[in-house]
């Protein structure tokens, strides 16, 4: 069985230019985030201080490694949450349970990724036992 190459489209560019291109369309994913939802901009802040705190910690270098993970990971499913509502709404306005619940479902996801940073960093900062 031969492998077939998938022809590139015209929509995508390659190589260092897609590079180039995708990181503007993450950047404007990001100003908007900051822009239009409060949420993320409460969690920029929290990581703005909770990274300089879990470098100077006296904790080994896994464990400042998975803090700060920790909480890069509240920030990246924020912005899935804020995606998943922005095309719910976008798609319609209306009450809908199957909107309710994809947006439901979506904070329960940021719920959960700032649940698992308080324990990752209990667990760092307290499981010396």
């Amino acid at each position: 069985m031969e492998s077939r190459e998938i022809k590139n489209s015209g929509k995508h560019s390659r190589g260092l230019t897609h590079a180039w291109r995708a990181t503007g369309l993450a950047l404007q994913g990001l100003r908007a985030a900051w822009q239009y939802e409060e949420a993320f901009r409460q969690e920029v802040l929290v990581a703005a201080i909770a990274i300089p705190v879990a470098l100077f910690l006296p904790a080994s270098m896994l464990g400042k490694t998975m803090m700060i993970a920790s909480i890069f990971l509240v920030l990246i499913v924020e912005l899935l949450n804020s995606a998943i509502e922005a095309a719910v709404d976008h798609t319609s306005l209306e009450q809908h349970p199957l909107a309710k619940r994809a947006k439901d479902v979506a904070s329960a996801a940021v719920l959960l990724s700032i649940v698992n940073a308080l324990v990752v960093w209990g667990l760092v900062l307290f499981g010396r036992g």
